[in-house]
């Protein structure tokens, strides 16, 4: 028999769907519980951008009438007086202390978080890192009054040994001099808030880590790598993504926090500029002391201050986006 004049039985093509076949099959028209799914799907999306809408628009109108009657620059003003006539009021001592007492907690916190986190995962038995997440979950469930509690009665009274120590060594640099009086500054909110989102940010990177691959830690392991080489060339750049949203979720909540820095802080309109020494404030802290006494037209100018707040919310989610957009291809989470 001729080779070239055999035939191959070839398997029969098959059949492909119609565009429109593809179409109704990808949205699930064809079944009425992926259609009601959708529809639920799309309108909690709807929902939620609505909400935000009327927020903005709601503390937009109720700042503007605030501003409007403010006799002082609202931006650049060291007090807040709205009960003179006109009123006399400003942010930029609010805007200070939040920042600040927000950018020691991150400081304090994220390094101690991502260790604790890959200790969990890579290091600590199973028997032993079990309790201790059980404990950590815990403390993420306290509430924040009992933390303000905490830092007035233990953390405040023991901070004087700390602010002594860094007034004598470090006293020269005029950010840790201290005048001797009670620690109820920038410092202490900042280690308070730090403690406070330590579970968050902890509980959240832990779980991304555990997420990581185990072929990539096979891989680095069978090229020849240590323990701490494999945690540095596989898992933190599988993770990166998600420290950074854990860290965006502690930052979130150091930024209101309320009743814990109104608890342990010692709230004045000026900027110091040492840590140690009590003044300033933050806008949580100020909207909860003076939102019971004041007037309808200090109620408008918390809610000015609000609206502050609410914006550098959301621009520190959206510069998270932006890092977390940037850095996805070298995370290795599409490997």
């Amino acid at each position: 028999m001729d080779i070239s004049t055999q035939k191959t039985d070839a398997p029969p093509p098959t059949p492909q769907p119609s565009p429109t076949e593809q179409k109704r099959n990808a949205r699930g028209a064809n079944r009425p519980g992926d259609r009601i799914f959708l529809g639920l799907s799309r309108g909690s999306g709807i929902l939620l951008l609505v909400i935000m809408a009327a927020i903005a628009v709601f503390l937009t109108y109720r700042a503007t009438l605030a501003i409007s009657k403010d006799h002082g620059n609202f931006l650049t003003t060291f007090e807040w007086n709205t009960n003179l006539n006109p009123p006399v009021f400003g942010i930029a001592v609010l805007a200070f202390g939040t920042i600040v007492s927000s950018i020691i907690a991150m400081a304090l916190a994220v390094p101690v978080a991502v260790a604790i986190a890959l200790f969990l995962t890579h290091y600590a038995p199973r028997r032993l890192s079990g309790p201790i997440a059980y404990v950590i979950d815990l403390l993420a469930a306290v509430p924040s009054i009992v933390y303000g509690l905490w830092g007035a009665l233990i953390l405040v009274p023991h901070m004087q040994g700390l602010y002594g120590w860094l007034n004598d060594y470090l006293g020269w640099t005029g950010v840790f001099s201290w005048d001797g009086g009670a620690p109820r500054a920038m410092l202490t909110v900042g280690i308070l808030l730090a403690i406070m989102i330590l579970p968050i940010i902890t509980n959240v990177s832990r779980e991304v880590f555990r997420q990581v691959p185990r072929m990539h830690e096979e891989a680095a392991l069978a090229l020849g790598a240590t323990r701490w080489e494999v945690v540095r060339m596989a898992v933190l750049p599988f993770g990166r993504s998600g420290v950074i949203s854990a860290s965006m979720l502690g930052l979130g909540r150091a930024l209101g926090e309320t009743m814990a820095v109104a608890t342990v802080l010692s709230p004045s309109y000026d900027i110091q500029a040492s840590l140690l020494n009590p003044g300033g404030g933050t806008f949580a802290q100020n909207i909860a002391s003076k939102f019971g006494e004041a007037t309808e037209q200090g109620r408008d100018a918390l809610i000015a201050s609000g609206l502050v707040l609410f914006v550098i919310t959301l621009l520190v989610n959206g510069a998270a986006r932006a890092i977390i957009a940037r850095r996805k291809e070298y995370s290795g989470a599409n490997a």
